[in-house]
């Protein structure tokens, strides 16, 4: 125990246990330090008592009776003095602390009471506030993120979430707004530079699926390719400044919420053709020179949007620090379950990676609701280009794409001195797909020794006849070296679009597939049903038989023996170089997507079409920007009309054509080698434009509708579209002739127009 005069020999005032720190001190600990100063206060009043009666004794100096050592209280009266006046000192502590503590407990009573007393603001900039609090009312308990941003169930703490964390009600004119914590700095913005080594990119790829060592295979694979590509397309575009970009990257297939279904595909000759992809596209991210994060598992994807904990409820704890995110379909709902209003603020941002596509009567979720288009994977209300499809078979999203290996002057002279003209292999690495096809099988057997790749793990697949050369699951580069032998590659009907067609053609074969009457469709077929789309395939490999098509690409009726056969007995005598479309080449995807990284912006709204009401004759509407072209058979842009040079694809592209009426736009413009352009519809979304066409229209009605602008000729009724989200290439109806926005595109390079890049 230390003396009396250790206790208050402090050097500074904070080392005091006196010192009260008023700034942090709570009611319930201005208590404890009331208490503990009338306990010191108690304790040195009984010294006091003991000393005085020492002082009056006789044998003071004598004896050792004493409670306390003599040499402890020499001199005895300065040493009285000296307590007399530290318990003075001490009083008017006390005095002080409870002073404190009562201002402290009025202070908490008018706060509780402020708390307890907020009442609903009845503001009309804030129309959802009252029904907000009063949802907060029943439910802030059911998720641990209201409680973390403050929430504690008195009507304030829901004032204070809803006008701070969320925007739902006004501010309170008593909160100290300065006392909030400020938004981070906004990341600075450096130039992108070409990278010439995929080290880094295969380091955050990261490792522990057998999915992501196939995609790390594949980039190291065509590493030099890519390599070469990026130097072409950095001298192509001449130092052009380019923002970098700090771009997320979330697979949500390969996480294991999702099941993660391919991982096991990659040793067991599943369609990889999803993963191709994806390989793909980081590669050409990284090379474009973006700063890159990867995720494949969910506790990351929280990690790096910095998801509050609880259940999803609550917006993000920071704004979201990526210019944009890649994901899929997967990943968009995983992540718009831990985004909260964050996901609707930040979806602009996002792109997904979508095979099928999805076409905007699925997207929007109201009309999709109302018109029986709903499914399991749409309703999104994204704007449609924000998905990204492998295959540009739908004008109304961006085309992606993936990449195929390209052949040098040796390889491809190499390839046609040792093509073995009666080798065929056929495309299905499932021994499923075999079931049935003992038919074809026989009929091509007849004319060319029949390769097979199928998995199995022990015996062969029974499906397989024994005349099939059977080489089980291969490796990449092995498969490569089957194709570049083959003279034939040959599909039975599925997988649907992927990439193995291009590789096989790429490589000197020719490739042989069914033609489906009727087309493939959500309508007609399980394999479609439930996806957002009502495209019909008309073959396993649309793309294949419309923008390759003979002598590379055979599409035959395979319920007719006798054009089945006679196709086989042709192509064994015809001779093809190795082809590969610009659009599947390494450059050809660099270039896509530098293109769409630069001039897609789906966060700077545009405006919407003219609202259906009856105009004052002083009102009038602009003149249309559009003109009838020299042959009078279509609208072009008028070289009058003022153009904006922020607007892609440029309005030069721009040719306008009235649908027949059993076509969609996307049919209209390819009889005319153009390519349906939506972003062009708000343009012709005027009833001026049904003039110029010379269209009559006995009344002009503004409908929901994926099918408007249209016409009814046999009644002169047109439509214009209500809602932008509704601009669709495709969609008919025989009732209806359809506006559509045509645009020209680059030679192999069908997303991109002439004057695009």
């Amino acid at each position: 125990m230390t003396s009396l005069g250790g206790q208050f020999s402090a050097k500074r005032l904070g080392d005091s246990p006196f010192t009260i720190r008023t700034e942090v001190m709570g009611a319930l600990e201005s208590r404890g330090v009331l208490r503990r100063m009338s306990d010191m206060l108690e304790m040195l009043m009984k010294r006091m008592d003991i000393l005085a009666r020492l002082e009056n004794s006789t044998d003071f100096h004598k004896g050792d009776e004493a409670r306390f050592p003599l040499d402890r209280f020499q001199p005895a009266a300065g040493l009285m003095e000296r307590i007399q006046a530290i318990a003075q000192n001490v009083s008017d502590i006390a005095i002080k602390v409870d002073q404190i503590l009562r201002n402290s407990l009025l202070n908490g009573k008018v706060l509780e009471g402020r708390r307890d007393q907020c009442e609903v603001p009845r503001d009309p900039k804030y129309p959802d506030c009252a029904g907000k609090v009063e949802w907060m009312r029943a439910r802030w308990t059911s998720d641990p993120c209201y409680a973390f941003f403050g929430v504690d169930g008195t009507e304030c703490s829901f004032l204070i979430y809803l006008s701070e964390v969320e925007w739902f009600c006004p501010p309170l004119p008593w909160r100290n707004r300065t006392a909030a914590l400020p938004s981070p700095p906004p990341l600075p913005r450096v130039q992108a530079a070409f990278r010439s080594d995929l080290a880094r990119l295969l380091e955050l790829i990261g490792t522990g699926k057998e999915s992501l060592s196939f995609m790390k295979k594949r980039i190291r694979h065509l590493a030099q390719q890519w390599l070469r590509a990026a130097r072409r397309l950095e001298q192509k575009l001449k130092g052009r400044q380019r923002d970098q970009k700090h771009i997320l990257i979330h697979i949500g297939f390969l996480t294991e919420e999702s099941g993660d279904v391919f991982s096991p595909r990659v040793l067991k000759g599943g369609p990889l053709g999803e993963m191709v992809q994806w390989a793909d596209i980081l590669a050409a991210l990284f090379l474009l020179g973006h700063s890159l994060r990867v995720t494949v598992s969910l506790k990351e994807l929280q990690s790096h949007l910095g998801v509050p904990p609880g259940r999803g409820n609550c917006p993000l704890t920071n704004p979201l620090p990526f210019d944009l995110i890649y994901t899929d379909y997967h990943g968009l709902q995983q992540m718009k379950q831990h985004m909260g209003l964050s996901f609707k603020k930040y979806r602009c941002r996002v792109r997904v990676i979508d095979t099928f596509g999805t076409e905007p009567a699925y997207n929007h979720e109201e009309y999709a609701t109302l018109r029986g288009y709903r499914t399991n994977w749409g309703y999104w209300n994204l704007q449609p280009t924000q998905f990204m499809t492998m295959f540009p078979h739908t004008p109304d999203n961006s085309f992606m794409g993936f990449v195929s290996e390209e052949l040098n002057k040796t390889e491809r002279q190499f390839i046609k001195s040792n093509k073995v003209s009666s080798m065929a292999v056929v495309y299905g690495k499932e021994a499923s797909i075999w079931k049935g096809k003992e038919k074809f099988l026989a009929i091509l057997n007849k004319y060319m020794e029949i390769h097979g790749t199928v998995y199995y793990e022990t015996q062969r697949p029974p499906e397989v006849p024994a005349f099939v050369k059977n080489h089980g699951l291969l490796p990449q580069h092995e498969f490569q070296q089957l194709l570049r032998k083959a003279k034939l590659f040959i599909g039975f009907g599925f997988p649907y679009e992927g990439p193995a067609p291009l590789e096989a053609i790429a490589n000197g074969c020719v490739f042989l597939q069914a033609r489906f009457n009727p087309p493939h469709s959500s309508l007609n077929h399980e394999f479609f049903r439930g996806k957002p789309t009502s495209r019909e395939v008309s073959s396993q490999h649309p793309y294949a038989e419309d923008f390759i098509g003979k002598p590379h690409v055979w599409t035959v009726d395979y319920n007719n023996s006798e054009e089945f056969e006679a196709a086989i007995k042709t192509i064994v005598r015809t001779q093809v170089d190795p082809y590969l479309p610009y659009e599947y080449t390494c450059e050809g995807m660099l270039e896509r997507i530098h293109a769409y990284i630069q001039h897609q912006d789906f966060c700077t709204t545009s405006s919407p079409p003219l609202p259906p009401k009856a105009k004052s004759p002083a009102m009038q509407s602009p003149p249309s920007p559009l003109a009838l072209s020299p042959n009078a058979t279509h609208l072009v842009w008028s070289p009058s009309a003022s153009r904006d040079p922020r607007a892609w694809p440029p309005v030069d592209s721009l040719q306008v054509w009235v649908s027949e009426a059993r076509h969609a736009c996307t049919e209209t413009c390819r009889r005319r080698g153009l390519v349906c352009e939506p972003t062009f519809f708000r343009f012709l979304n005027k009833k001026e434009v049904f003039l110029q066409l010379s269209i009559t229209c006995d009344s002009t009605e503004y409908e929901m509708n994926h099918l408007y602008p249209a016409v009814a000729e046999n009644v002169h009724e047109c439509y214009l579209q209500k809602e932008p989200l509704l601009f669709s290439c495709a969609g008919y109806n025989t009732k209806y002739r359809r506006l559509c926005p045509c645009r020209d595109y680059r030679k192999g390079q069908v997303a991109l127009c002439r004057d695009c890049l």
